[in-house]
């Protein structure tokens, strides 16, 4: 009988890492792989990102919209409720072998309270991580804490794991699957990219992904036109602007980042890239600006600065081409300076990833066989019996 690997996706970015890994599991005639889709996926204002999933020739098992429709910290709380309760009656209806999970978003922690009062094994990749300005790394580690296998981007991030109570027999540092699509992703010509976008790269340009910093009160707007007065001081740039997630004040950044873009023909912005124009954005691309993880993990192998405002992204390990600044206008527009000057991008050119060689996705479902296929262990009786027992 064949193992059912249930894999949820809420994000354009979350899919995009996770994309190799269902490709090699679906290589296996021995796995049947369910693709639930929800969250921002769902959205129209948020493009309808599951098509992405879609066009690269994945089947999605089910669509479960979650999504309030505003981004208020009670919004989050009442989709968080919805997705308990949708999520539930997915999970007694497929019964899977096991969830796979990745990262640390409100709707994945909900999902996996549903799965862990299933009785479903979780595979959760990238504990271990700390992102001290936002929520997302109390979130991680509750996710960690309802798991059973562990997939990490590092050996530090794995000793964390480790640190938090989990078994090292269960831990496996992999690397991040970021680099791995850089690696071996066919990314687009730049005319292909400026065709694609429908936007002139005749000018060094940056890419640009601002979140609101979930821990902070009431300081998303302010930081947010911090950053646009910096990039107001640099017009000798061009900028390509990417979304932000569906946080707490992200539909704001969202309206601003529209009303700035149409009155700058310097400027222009899309709810979702998708992988492949993403990736081939940064190829091209003079900096990485923002508080987005891509800045820390993915740019760095394209030997690109990165300018990473404020504490958003504070506690994760970083490579010496990142540039941290204060979320001020000031500290923001003497960080683009720096990542302009010719020595640091020498330096920049020069740097190690931290993050891995490109072959996570290999090392992921080699462990997942091990454990579903191979009989090592009795995974649900094992997961009951660390889960439930007193």
């Amino acid at each position: 009988m064949k193992k059912i690997i249930s894999v949820l996706t809420a994000t354009r970015a979350e899919y995009g890492l996770l994309k190799p890994v269902v490709a090699k599991l679906l290589e296996y005639e021995e796995f049947d792989v369910r693709i639930v889709a929800t969250g921002m996926h769902l959205s129209a204002k948020y493009g309808f990102t599951y098509k992405e999933v879609e066009e690269d020739g994945f089947a999605i098992d089910e669509k479960i919209d979650i999504l309030e429709d505003s981004n208020t910290e009670a919004a989050i709380s009442k989709s968080m409720g919805t997705a308990l309760i949708k999520f539930s009656n997915y999970f007694e209806k497929l019964k899977p072998d096991m969830l796979m999970v990745l990262g640390d978003r409100y709707e994945t922690l909900a999902v996996c309270c549903a799965a862990m009062n299933a009785r479903i094994p979780i595979a959760h990749l990238y504990g271990g991580e700390t992102t001290e300005g936002a929520i997302d790394e109390a979130i991680r580690h509750a996710i960690t804490k309802m798991s059973y296998l562990h997939f990490t981007s590092t050996l530090e991030y794995r000793k964390r794991v480790i640190q938090l109570g989990e078994s090292p027999d269960r831990v496996y540092q992999v690397g991040a699957l970021g680099i791995e699509n850089i690696l071996k992703t066919n990314l687009l010509s730049k005319e292909e990219l400026e065709r694609s976008i429908q936007f002139k790269l005749d000018k060094p340009y940056g890419v640009v992904t601002f979140h609101p910093v979930t821990l902070e009160d009431n300081t998303v707007k302010e930081q947010f036109y911090n950053l646009l007065c910096a990039m107001d001081k640099h017009d000798e740039l061009k900028y390509i602007i990417t979304k932000a997630n569906a946080d707490a004040s992200g539909v704001m950044i969202n309206e601003i980042i529209d009303q700035y873009a149409a009155v700058h023909d310097n400027v222009i912005a899309y709810p979702s890239l998708g992988m492949l124009r993403y990736l081939s954005a940064l190829k091209y691309c003079s900096m990485v600006i923002g508080n987005s993880s891509s800045g820390i993990i993915e740019a760095p192998s394209f030997g690109i600065p990165t300018v990473n405002i404020g504490d958003r992204q504070k506690g994760r390990i970083q490579s010496d081409s990142i540039i941290n600044c204060r979320a001020e206008c000031d500290s923001i527009n003497e960080a683009i300076k720096a990542a302009l000057n010719e020595e640091f991008i020498k330096k920049a050119k020069r740097t190690v990833n931290p993050y891995g060689d490109g072959h996570a996705s290999d090392r992921i479902v080699n462990v997942i066989k091990e454990y579903l296929l191979e009989n090592r262990i009795n995974l649900k009786k094992k997961f009951y019996d660390i889960t439930f027992m007193c």
